[in-house]
């Protein structure tokens, strides 16, 4: 049985809008690639940083929504995220069954 999941990154503001681009769409299919059904992958807004992260004051937000059958979708995108200079922070969360 699938579980879904609410995965949130926070992307450097710096980048061209390209790039950014090309980074959410590399990550998305880090996801499928890994098994996972992105039913939603969308950008908040940028937004200003109570303290400090990595240099940057402020950073874009992007969500995505998926489900997975197994953890292995998470668990890529997590270690890929952790060495990724462009992604400033990142949390995975497991959604309740409602």
């Amino acid at each position: 049985m699938a579980t879904s999941y609410e995965l949130t990154y926070i992307v450097r503001p710096d980048m061209e809008a390209d790039a950014k681009k090309a980074l959410v769409e590399r990550f998305d299919n880090i996801l499928t690639d890994n098994g996972a059904n992105i039913e939603k992958s969308a950008d908040w807004s940028t937004r200003r940083f109570a303290y400090e992260i990595a240099g940057y004051r402020e950073g874009t937000y992007h969500v995505v929504e998926f489900t997975a059958d197994v953890n292995d979708a998470a668990n890529e995108f997590d270690r890929l995220a952790k060495i990724s200079p462009d992604i400033l922070r990142h949390m995975i969360v497991k959604m309740d069954k409602k």
